[in-house]
């Protein structure tokens, strides 16, 4: 049959639509016997490509693609001039970074901690209470105005009304107040203002610095950093917790060891002089005592110098001394009163200073609640104070991370403090330590850029095998797993003084070479088998065959044993034997032996 469209020469309804619809020339379309909308209508507007959509907030990026075509700028010429960027997430470059720093300097006389109001016997309970929220929420106030005017980024500081209190009462009952800092960044958690607040309270009360973790430092760093404080007149020590605890465990097992060693010859001595034994056994030995007090002897001279400024790590004995000389004549106890941000190292210090576990320790920040007095000494009390976040100024949020401030299980966006550490710690330095190898920069990049944290965290994601359910690396655990090894400082890296260049004040170690590439062509891995041919034949050729398919508990000598030289056929009826129980899969006992296994003699030396 001929087509009935042709040949009348008229086209369907529906096609008629779709032309006028979908037609590449509009302005050649007829309008025919067709009905347009009046908007199809070439009246002089291309009413198609009008945007009436009420637009009141755009982007930095869309606010100028617009101004630019209200203008009617032409961007060709700029396109040769393209400049490429790495994405580094929430970090500031170079000259970013020096203008916060020097507004910071600016500003700091403007960071104060919140003041407790001053009380009498005549005041109240509840007046002194309403006066310290008025107090507080006047600092608050002040600080929010600093933050929304100068665009400033502080850190979270404490906003509990409640823990400020247990800082206030530390500070009237210490006479001695000793701020506990970690030694990889000592400025960003020292407070100055609290030195102020100490003098305000009682000009006869003394400001002590304590810098932990002082074990990764050093010992040129840790002099760098004693030059530091004592050309700004304040007190320093340097001190390591973990350290202690380590000796402390050495220590013990030693002990023990002697203990176990004096018992065994105990057995093995007459029995009739059990009862001197027994009697020497209680004394101490008198090389031992000798020792203790000669090393007490020593740490007495050791603290009686100049030890405020020195650089070496004091053992917990010479702290212990070192505190004993702030003894107030006449005074029957020395409070000395510990304060610093969380996850310093304050419980720490406490455990290894008393030998034992007397205050809870974790890696969360805040894991203490209340200050807690603890007697160190008949004449020397400790008094341990919460962890408090007090106001400080920081570039980024990442910096407040990397530091410890923040917890890193809490943390959501990962992206900006890994950028940070990548752009801290060189490549090969993080190449050589999780043993990877982080994808190197494009050819129309720069080729010594650093490592973006996308980058790292999938050449880590892969090598321990942390992988979504798609099949791609988990960046996010990933992510957690290199913060928690920045912040414990299995990646170091320490901050140089501001009297001091930081490139020469931490170095890196160079690049680990080793002496044979992991990395092997496959031909050069396994060693060529030295089996000739013939008897590779014979081997291949005394392979037994399965036999006849049959419903029998009788198995073939093929399928059960091999065939042995000179037998005939498998499968016939001459071999078969019983030879045990029979398997349950058609006899074939190999077919879930691995191939390694059954190929094995090809790799034999």
């Amino acid at each position: 049959m001929g087509n009935k469209k042709k040949a009348t020469g008229k086209c369907g309804l529906g096609k008629s639509l779709v032309k006028d619809r979908f037609a590449k020339n509009v302005n050649k379309r007829t309008v025919g016997d067709s009905m347009l909308h009046t908007a199809e209508i070439n009246d002089g507007y291309d009413w198609g490509r009008l945007n009436l959509q009420s637009v009141t907030e755009e982007s930095s990026f869309q606010e100028f693609l617009s101004t630019a075509e209200l203008a009617g700028t032409d961007f060709k010429s700029e396109k040769l001039n393209v400049s490429i960027v790495t994405p580094t997430t929430g970090l500031l470059n170079k000259s970013e970074r020096a203008k916060k720093e020097a507004q910071h300097k600016e500003l700091a006389n403007l960071l104060k901690i919140p003041r407790r109001p001053k009380w009498d016997a005549s005041t109240t309970a509840e007046q002194l209470q309403e006066e310290e929220r008025a107090s507080f929420l006047q600092w608050r106030h002040d600080l929010a105005m600093l933050q929304e005017e100068k665009e400033l980024i502080l850190t979270p500081y404490e906003k509990n009304l409640e823990f400020w209190r247990q800082l206030w009462r530390v500070v009237e009952k210490s006479d001695v107040l000793v701020q506990i800092l970690d030694a990889r960044n000592p400025l960003l958690f020292r407070c100055e203002d609290l030195e102020s607040y100490v003098r305000e309270v009682d000009p006869s009360k003394q400001n002590v610095l304590l810098l932990n973790k002082a074990d990764f430092l050093t010992e040129e760093q840790r002099k760098i950093w004693a030059d530091y404080f004592k050309e700004k007149g304040v007190t320093v020590a340097f001190f390591s917790a973990i350290m202690e605890d380590i000796k402390n465990e050495i220590e013990t097992i030693a002990e023990e060891d002697e203990t176990s060693e004096d018992e065994e010859d105990d057995e093995e001595e007459e029995d009739d002089d059990e009862d001197e034994e027994d009697s020497s056994k209680n004394k101490p030995p008198p090389e031992k005592v000798e020792t203790a007090e000669e090393s007490k002897e020593e740490a007495e001279q050791v603290v009686a110098p100049d030890l405020d400024l020195s650089s070496k790590i004091l053992c917990r004995q010479e702290l212990v001394e070192y505190f004993k000389s702030f003894e107030i004549p006449g005074k029957d106890v020395t409070c000395i009163g510990l304060v610093g941000y969380p996850n310093v190292g304050k419980s720490s210090t406490i455990n290894s200073l008393l030998q034992e576990k007397k205050v809870s320790v974790s890696n969360t920040p805040g894991k203490t609640k209340h200050f807690q007095t603890l007697f160190l000494e008949p004449k020397l009390m400790l008094c341990d104070c919460p962890g408090l976040v007090m106001p400080s100024f920081v570039c980024t949020k990442a910096d407040m991370v990397t530091n410890g401030i923040l917890p890193v299980d809490q943390l959501r966006d990962h992206m900006p403090p890994v950028n940070l550490i990548t752009s801290l710690i060189p490549r090969h330095v993080l190449e050589d330590k999780y043993g990877i190898i982080i994808s190197r920069p494009h050819e129309d990049e720069d080729p010594d850029r650093n490592p973006t944290a996308d980058e790292f965290l999938s050449a880590y994601g892969y090598n321990r095998g942390f992988m979504t359910q798609r099949g791609l690396p988990d960046v996010s655990r990933s992510a957690r797993c290199v913060l928690k090894d920045y912040v414990n400082g299995k990646l170091l890296y320490c901050y140089a003084p501001p009297n001091c260049d930081q490139k020469t004040f931490h170095t890196f170690p160079e690049r680990i070479i080793k002496p044979q590439n992991p990395c092997q062509p496959m031909n050069q891995r396994f060693k060529p088998s030295k089996i000739s041919g013939e008897t590779l034949d014979k081997v291949f050729f005394a392979k037994a065959t399965i036999g006849a398919h049959v419903k029998s508990a009788v198995p073939t000598v093929g399928a059960a044993s091999g065939l042995a030289s000179g037998s005939s056929v498998a499968g016939s009826s001459t071999n078969l034997v019983s030879s045990g129980k029979p398997s349950k899969k058609h006899f074939n006992k190999h077919k879930k032996e691995k191939l390694r296994r059954v190929y094995g003699y090809l790799d034999q030396a």
